[in-house]
C-alpha cells in the first residue's frame, strides 16, 4: 500500500483519536485511560504490547525480516494542571486538566504511524514505539530507563518531535547540538525575625533582605557568566507577610534556572547560593537553599540530526526544513534517552495565520492538520532507518 493512501485512509480515525485523548487528559503518572487506549490500539493493528513502565508507559515491538537494526520513536501521552478555555465541543471534560501541550496530538500520529508500518511492512528490523508518561513534571522518560526501557527494548537510536505553533505549518525545525534546555529550581528561604511594623528596629526584616537577594541574582547571567553560554535566572515567585503592620518571620524566594553547558549549570548555583547566604548575612539574617537540579539539557546527536534533516528534505521539500539559529530554552526529559542513546529531537510548526495560542496556553488547541503529516514522516523515518524490504 502507498503511504500517502495508508495515511489518508486512517485519517478520520486519527482525528477520532486525538480529540478524544483531548477530551480525557490526564497529568503525569496518572495516564491509566489514555495508557489502555494506546495499549488496545497497538495490540490490535498487531503490535506485542508492553505495558507498567512508569506506571502508564507503553512500548508497541514490531518485527520484520531479518534485519538486526532497531529504532525507537517516542511520544508523550500527559497533559497539563490548567483549566481549558477553547470552547471546543471535545474540550476536557475534566476541570482543570488540560491538553495545553499537544501530546494528544503526538500520540496520535505514532499510533497512526504505528497502523501504516504494520499494513505496509516494508522495513528490516524491529521497531519500538515508546508512549512515554509524565513528560511534563515527573520525567517520565528517566523513570522509563531506570525501569529497563533499553534493557528490554534496544535501540540503535531514538526520536522524538514536539510541535510548534510559533513555527510555519508544516515547517521542520531542528539542530545538531543543544536543541532544549536543563532546568533547575532553587527556594531561598530568609529567616528573619519578626515583630510589629511600627517598630522594625527590634526586627530583622526578611523582605527587605529577600528584595536585596532577587536583584543581586540579577547580576549572575551578566557578569558571572561568559556572554556567549546562554543562561537564565528568574525570580518567579516572592512570597512573604501578611499585613502592612507586620513584619513576617521568613521570606521564600523561587527561582528557575536555565542553562545547556554542564559547566555553567554548576556555576548557577555556587553563584546563587553564594549570593543568597552573603546577602542574608550583610543583613544579620540566615538564608538556606533547597537546590533541586531537574531535566538535563537535550542534546541532538550529528549523525541522527543528518539523518532528520536530510530525510525531512526529501519529505516535504528544502524549503520546509530549517536549523534553528539557537537552542530553545524550555526543557524536556527525551534528554535523557538521548544521554542513553544516539538521537535526534526535532520541531514541527502549526502555525497558519498568527493567532495561534502558544504552547501551555488556556486557549491552545494542537492543529490536526498536523496529524497526517506526522503519521507519514514517523512511516517514512521509521522504515529509511531500518532499510526497506
Amino acid at each position: 500500500m502507498r503511504l500517502s493512501a495508508a495515511i489518508d485512509n486512517a485519517m478520520p480515525e486519527l482525528l477520532a483519536i486525538r480529540r478524544d485523548l483531548h477530551a480525557h487528559p490526564e497529568l503525569g503518572l496518572e495516564e491509566t485511560r489514555t495508557s489502555a487506549f494506546v495499549a488496545r490500539y497497538l495490540d490490535a493493528v498487531g503490535y506485542r504490547v508492553t505495558t507498567g513502565l512508569a506506571k502508564t508507559g507503553v512500548v508497541g515491538t514490531l518485527t520484520n525480516g531479518t534485519g538486526f537494526r532497531s529504532i525507537g520513536i517516542r511520544a508523550d501521552i500527559d497533559a497539563l494542571p490548567i483549566h481549558e478555555e477553547t470552547g471546543l465541543d471535545y474540550a476536557s471534560r475534566i476541570p482543570g486538566r488540560m491538553h495545553a501541550c499537544g501530546h494528544d496530538g503526538h500520540t496520535a500520529m505514532l499510533l497512526g504511524a504505528a497502523r501504516a508500518l504494520a499494513e505496509r511492512k516494508s522495513f528490516d528490523g524491529t521497531i519500538h514505539l515508546i508512549f512515554q508518561p509524565a513528560e511534563e513534571n515527573f520525567g517520565g522518560a528517566k523513570i522509563m530507563i531506570d525501569e529497563g526501557l533499553f534493557d528490554k527494548f534496544p535501540c540503535d537510536a531514538v526520536f522524538a518531535l514536539h510541535n510548534e505553533p510559533g513555527l510555519p505549518f508544516g515547517q521542520f525545525a531542528l539542530r545538531e547540538g543543544p536543541v532544549m534546555a536543563a532546568v533547575d529550581e532553587a527556594r531561598i528561604t530568609v529567616h528573619g525575625r519578626g515583630g510589629h511594623g511600627a517598630e522594625p528596629q527590634d526586627t530583622a526584616d526578611p523582605i527587605v533582605c529577600g528584595a536585596s537577594i532577587v536583584m543581586a541574582l540579577q547580576s549572575i547571567v551578566a557578569r558571572n557568566i561568559h556572554p556567549m553560554d546562554p543562561a537564565v535566572v528568574t525570580v518567579g515567585a516572592f512570597h512573604a507577610g501578611s499585613a502592612s503592620n507586620i513584619i513576617p518571620e521568613r521570606a521564600e524566594i523561587v527561582v528557575g534556572i536555565r542553562s545547556f553547558d554542564a559547566a555553567v549549570r554548576d556555576e548557577l548555583e555556587r553563584r546563587i547560593r553564594t549570593i543568597a547566604e552573603a546577602q542574608a548575612t550583610s543583613f544579620g539574617m540566615r538564608a538556606t537553599v533547597d537546590y533541586q537540579r531537574s531535566y538535563d539539557a537535550t542534546i541532538n546527536h550529528k549523525a541522527e540530526t543528518d539523518f532528520v534533516r536530510d530525510l525531512a528534505i526529501r519529505f516535504a521539500g528544502a524549503d520546509k526544513v530549517v536549523d534553528l539559529a539557537r537552542p530553545y530554552m524550555g526543557s524536556e526529559d527525551f534528554a535523557y534517552m538521548l544521554k542513553e542513546r544516539p538521537g535526534a529531537y526535532f520541531f514541527l510548526g502549526s502555525r497558519v495565520t498568527g493567532e495561534e495560542k502558544p504552547l501551555h496556553h488556556p486557549g491552545y488547541d494542537f492543529n490536526d492538520d498536523l496529524l497526517p503529516i506526522g503519521a507519514a514522516f514517523w512511516t517514512e523515518l521509521a522504515e529509511a532507518f531500518l532499510g526497506r524490504c
